[in-house]
């Protein structure tokens, strides 16, 4: 059976337009109609983000290893990952407040304005470190056949990890906000994303020894850290919030 295409006006055969790749079947717009548009083309839970974050804590490493060798339909996209869930914490952030520096007091360091800075550009500064790690990751990890935007993508999949436990644990931060508490909070956190780090790594790096891949980890994080420090400085300088 011919079907004239409504979006180009071409006839064809079969479910999808010969020539632009529209659907032969169009549906009536209605609440259903948005809301299914809401999940495949702006979050795609159904299939998406749902996915690729049961993935990312059932079996991290073989899934990324798996997504970079080509098996990606189901996941969502990894930066777009990244931005959803860095946007959504850092609302979360800005929305109630969070003060991490509450109990700081320095005469070169400005940490209200840094806390304010990193409430409201949460998502860039979570992408922005991503290259970070990927220095660290490809420098003790060269020679295991990956690039550096392959170790990019793992990294991205790794930032998704950790600021959905960070998510998760929001609750947590916000009844501790403004207490003696919230550093040993921070700590926790920040173990938790590196025990997610080792694990991950040991899966996707699964041709060599647990203990290697671990301990090349912990390397690639020193490198990370010493990175992200210099940077930081740099900023704060530019910026004005640090002085010597």
């Amino acid at each position: 059976m011919e079907v004239m295409c409504k979006n180009c006006h071409q006839v064809f055969r079969g479910h999808y337009c010969s020539n632009c790749g529209q659907s032969a079947e169009t549906h009536k717009i209605n609440a259903h109609f948005l809301w299914h548009d809401i999940q495949h083309g702006l979050l795609h839970f159904d299939n998406g983000i749902l996915y690729s974050l049961k993935q990312l804590f059932t079996r991290p490493g073989h899934s990324v290893r798996e997504f970079i060798e080509g098996k990606r339909a189901r996941h969502f996209k990894p930066l777009s990952l990244v931005v959803v869930l860095a946007t959504l914490y850092g609302v979360l952030y800005h929305y109630f407040h969070i003060n991490y520096f509450i109990e700081s007091d320095s005469e070169s360091l400005n940490y209200e304005n840094v806390n304010e800075w990193i409430a409201t550009h949460f998502s860039w500064v979570t992408v922005a470190t991503i290259p970070l790690y990927t220095i660290g990751t490809y420098i003790v990890f060269k020679n295991q056949g990956y690039n550096f935007f392959e170790y990019f993508v793992l990294n991205t999949f790794k930032a998704s990890q950790r600021l959905f436990v960070q998510i998760l644990t929001f609750p947590i931060l916000y009844a501790l906000n403004g207490t003696l508490y919230m550093p040993k909070f921070s700590l926790v956190t920040y173990l938790i994303g590196l025990f997610l780090v080792f694990w991950t790594n040991v899966q996707f790096f699964n041709k060599m020894s647990k203990t290697k891949a671990i301990i090349l980890s912990l390397i690639s994080h020193v490198i990370f850290l010493f990175c992200f420090t210099i940077i930081l400085i740099v900023i704060l300088l530019i910026t004005g919030n640090y002085s010597n």
